[in-house]
């Protein structure tokens, strides 16, 4: 007889993790204002990932460069951030890492094509 348990708690980890990254998505509209207000928009996908192509107007600063790298860059923790990645997973961990930072604008576009349907005409 089979077990259903494992399956049904993976089936509820799941989607916890869907519910987490859904809702910490910005909303089109917003994303959209805060673009047109001059919102810098950050890649956190891989070099070789952002390579094989990109949004034009997307920085690339890899996830797990973000601490080293950002600071750097853009040390105004108060500054407008759109983050990306390829799914929307990783710049939703980013947005965390972000906000513990110290950074206080920072919002998750979600996917690349989530993104480029939200900031290119």
């Amino acid at each position: 007889m089979m077990d259903w348990k494992p399956w049904i708690l993976l089936g509820v980890g799941l989607g916890v993790v869907y519910l987490i990254k859904r809702s910490s998505l910005v909303a089109v509209d917003r994303a959209r204002a805060l673009y047109a207000a001059g919102a810098q928009v950050i890649d956190v996908r891989s070099v070789g990932e952002f390579e094989s192509g990109h949004l034009p107007m997307a920085s690339n600063i890899p996830l797990d460069e973000l601490e080293r790298i950002l600071p750097e860059r853009i040390p105004d923790r108060n500054r407008v951030l759109l983050l990306h990645c390829l799914s929307g997973t990783r710049s939703g961990l980013a947005r965390m890492q972000l906000r513990r930072m110290g950074y206080t604008q920072v919002h998750n576009l979600g996917s690349l094509s989530r993104a480029r349907e939200i900031l290119t005409p």
